[in-house]
């Protein structure tokens, strides 16, 4: 514990937004630069505590009060060393994370917890800066092939960790670059793509081979696959969306979050489905709705309307939801202050019952109508229905699981027993082995819709699973069985 007061002497601080109306004419990550010294003091706070359950709180089992100690002592170099031990991409997970740890810091209890996601962004951000990340090629060859269908976070880790074990390791994406929703789904303004290729560099650098614009199950069978590697990583994701379907769903302007952001974040400044001069509804609470409020909001829409059929979460911890556990509360991400300065508004305990169209086929209005819930399965009010402008919608509500397109039903054809489990996601046994021998699957295909963390574990995981397959023994590094769960 490098400074047994920090915690005492010094408030919890965070770098500063850049102001609204500089950040929504550009697409520029939205914070400013944060002053070592003021670094230096976030990880003071860091208590050392006997038992820190920010391990238990993050499933990549990050060793955060040894790099808060080492950013302390502007020991940089080591800080990177450990950090790296248990996650290979901190500069993904310290932008996109909602970061469970810091719901876990026992500092939390009773004061703010320490800014970990500030201090992991920090030492990751200078290591690339002073050339400290550099490709790490496995010392041997081992001969065997391993094909990585997916190529987001879970993906990544997956092949990153088998390349570095000495496997000929293929990543295989559908879209025409890598980085899954990484690349697409999540706008620049949360997290610049330069981030995304360089590290993409350091893994071609390291021996990991991609193929992009490859639909497997399509362009190829899930034969050829089997016939041309030894082993096979499951790791495209949980993207099949939760639709709405209410009358006028149809009309044209309504699209899901993922019709939405994509084309946004190929061409930022020429997208097909753009909001400028529109009156915008966002249906849906999370993440991807901030980020389709930010995208719309750059777009130039006219006005901004975020709905969500939950009520406002509470501002601070209720006693429901007890440490270490992560509550839902309250958020004013950069997106929702963006909303809140300009032509927008957040509305809570919602439905929507109807779009509404004009003569040309195109949504003009919703209808809605409040309701009451959860507890009493979201009850409408009688007599609170109204309409709402909207020339464009975005159905940002999440999603129900893994496609089942050619790749998963052609394995659930080989399958020895039940390929799916009783949620409609990949089942795996507990080496993340799937129903079909030398099949495994990591991330949101066999857990469902998930974080970012939760991904990489499982990618790391999965990938000492595979190399022990191929090998009869590993060295790789477990975070977390397929059966691990947040605190709860």
């Amino acid at each position: 514990m490098a400074d047994p007061k920090g915690f005492l002497t010094h408030d919890r601080e965070l770098p500063a937004r850049r102001p609204v109306d500089v950040r929504i004419r550009d697409w520029r990550e939205v914070y400013e630069d944060f002053p070592k010294p003021a670094l230096t003091k976030q990880a003071a706070r860091c208590m050392d505590c006997g038992i820190p359950f920010c391990h238990n709180g993050c499933p990549l089992g990050n060793l955060i009060p040894e790099w808060n100690d080492l950013v302390y002592r502007d020991d940089w170099r080591e800080a990177i060393e450990r950090l790296h031990a248990t996650n290979n991409f901190p500069e993904f997970t310290g932008r996109l994370c909602p970061a469970p740890c810091e719901a876990a810091c026992v500092l939390g209890i009773n004061s703010d917890p320490v800014a970990i996601k500030r201090v992991e962004v920090e030492i990751i951000d200078r290591a690339f800066s002073e050339g400290w990340v550099t490709p790490q090629p496995p010392e041997a060859k081992t001969g065997k092939r391993v094909a990585v269908v997916g190529s987001g976070p879970a993906g990544l880790a997956a092949a990153q960790q088998l390349t570095r074990a000495g496997h000929d390791v293929v990543v295989f994406e559908r879209a025409d670059r890598i980085g899954g929703l990484l690349r697409y789904g999540i706008p620049e303004f949360k997290m610049e793509k330069r981030h995304v290729d360089r590290r993409l560099e350091q893994m071609e650098a390291e021996g990991t081979e991609f193929r992009t614009g490859v639909n497997v199950g399509v362009d190829v069978t899930v034969a050829e696959l089997r016939e041309e590697f030894d082993a096979i990583v499951l790791a495209g994701g949980a993207t099949a969306w939760r639709d709405l379907p209410v009358p006028g769903r149809d009309l044209k302007g309504v699209y899901q979050a993922m019709e939405y952001l994509p084309p946004a974040n190929r061409d930022m400044a020429a997208s097909p489905i753009s909001a400028e001069g529109r009156h915008v509804v966002v249906i849906g609470g999370g993440d991807t709705g901030a980020d389709c409020i930010g995208t719309a909001i750059r777009q130039g829409a006219a006005s901004v309307t975020q709905l969500e059929i939950m009520p406002q979460p509470p501002a601070a911890r209720p006693d429901s939801q007890p440490w270490p556990t992560y509550p839902m509360l309250f958020k004013m991400e950069s997106a929702h202050e963006e909303l809140e300065a300009g032509a927008g508004d957040r509305v809570y305990a919602v439905s929507t019952t109807e779009f509404l169209g004009d003569e040309d086929g195109d949504v003009r209005a919703l209808r809605l109508v409040e309701v009451e819930g959860p507890a009493s399965g979201f009850r409408q009010v009688p007599g609170s229905e109204r309409e709402i402008p909207a020339e464009l919608v975005t159905l940002a509500m999440g999603f129900v699981g893994p496609e089942k397109g050619p790749l998963l039903t052609d394995l659930a054809a080989l399958a020895s027993r039940e390929f799916f489990d009783p949620r409609g996601n990949v089942a795996r046994g507990t080496s993340y082995e799937t129903a079909v021998d030398g099949v495994f699957a990591a991330g949101d295909m066999g857990r469902g819709q998930s974080l970012i963390v939760w991904a990489i574990a499982e990618g790391r995981s999965a990938a000492a699973a595979v190399d022990e397959y191929l090998t009869g023994r590993t060295a790789l590094p477990v975070a977390i069985p397929p059966t691990a769960r947040s605190l709860v």
